[in-house]
């Protein structure tokens, strides 16, 4: 089965910290997914609960951000990436309107690292730049402000190793104030919201520091004052969404593959009918 593509995650085979096979490619059949959560009986509508307040007052329902999405992006999109889509942006229109919810660079580095992994493929890379923008704007957030600080975090990440990723506290900078301050309040517990994007942003900064020794993410995890165990257990639920994301990208694929060649040879068969009466017809034009 073919590796995972475009976000490359080339150390994970090496992090020990990591449970074995974390982004392998198996997996068995897909049933409906939510939210990075696999269940069979639960629909998106049927899980849209809530009871917080936006920073605006009372903050729009899920349907009125899934609308604003539709009416900012009006193009088709192919299934295979709509119906995740859909159901990210439920789960992200529910941290969005959490009372504590905060936006951070971290997160916003988990976002785009998930969303770049989904989108792999895509047929135009101007529509799905153009889908990336509906989704943060249906939220009422910025498009390009999540995309600097991806970029920032990653810039910043891929000069450090283990010990100055970890030692971000007792230096300044951009970066490591805004690590400065995630960890203040995760520690305060007042205006911090743990999210599964978090999660995968933390990985990001790993992955590109090349920080695989076993404690890494045990040391990440204790200088920004987050549970660990959450982080495992989020990053296996991702290796899952890719396993799955990867196998349906393969299937539609070799669908795609398989309608040309019919339509192909459909075309052959026609082309050697035109042929062929051409043919009778000439013989018959010189033997009257």
């Amino acid at each position: 089965m073919a590796a995972i593509p475009s976000v490359s995650f080339p150390a994970l085979g090496q992090v020990s910290w990591m449970k074995p096979g974390l982004f392998s490619t198996r997996f068995s059949v897909s049933p409906r997914f939510r939210g990075f959560r696999f269940t069979t009986s639960i629909s998106s509508s049927q899980a849209i609960v809530f009871s917080a307040a936006a920073p605006s007052g009372v903050p729009p329902t899920v349907a009125e951000t899934k609308y604003n999405f539709l009416k900012s992006y009006k193009r088709p999109i192919p299934s295979i990436y709509n119906n995740v889509l859909q159901e990210l942006l439920v789960q992200q229109h529910l941290l969005r309107y959490k009372r504590n919810y905060q936006y951070d660079a971290v997160f916003a580095l988990g976002f785009v690292t998930v969303f770049e992994q989904l989108m792999e493929g895509y047929p135009s890379g101007e529509d799905r730049d153009a889908i990336f923008r509906a989704y943060i704007e249906a939220l009422r957030e910025d498009p390009e402000q999540y995309r600097k600080d991806a970029k920032k975090l990653e810039e910043w990440s891929r000069l450090q190793n283990a010990n100055s990723l970890i030692d971000f506290s007792s230096r300044d900078g951009d970066v490591e104030n805004i690590l400065k301050d995630i960890s203040e309040r995760a520690q305060a517990k007042g205006n911090f919201s743990y999210s599964r994007f978090f999660a995968i942003g933390l990985f990001r900064l790993l992955e590109l520091a090349n920080a695989t020794e076993p404690s890494a993410l045990e040391k990440l995890c204790a200088a920004l004052k987050i549970d660990k165990r959450s982080v495992d257990r989020d990053l296996d639920v991702y290796r899952n969404l890719l396993s799955k994301l990867v196998q349906a990208k393969e299937l539609l694929k070799e669908y795609v593959d398989r309608e040309k060649k019919k339509r192909e040879e459909r075309s052959g068969s026609q082309k050697a009918n035109e042929a062929i009466t051409k043919c009778i017809g000439d013989y018959q034009y010189v033997r009257c």
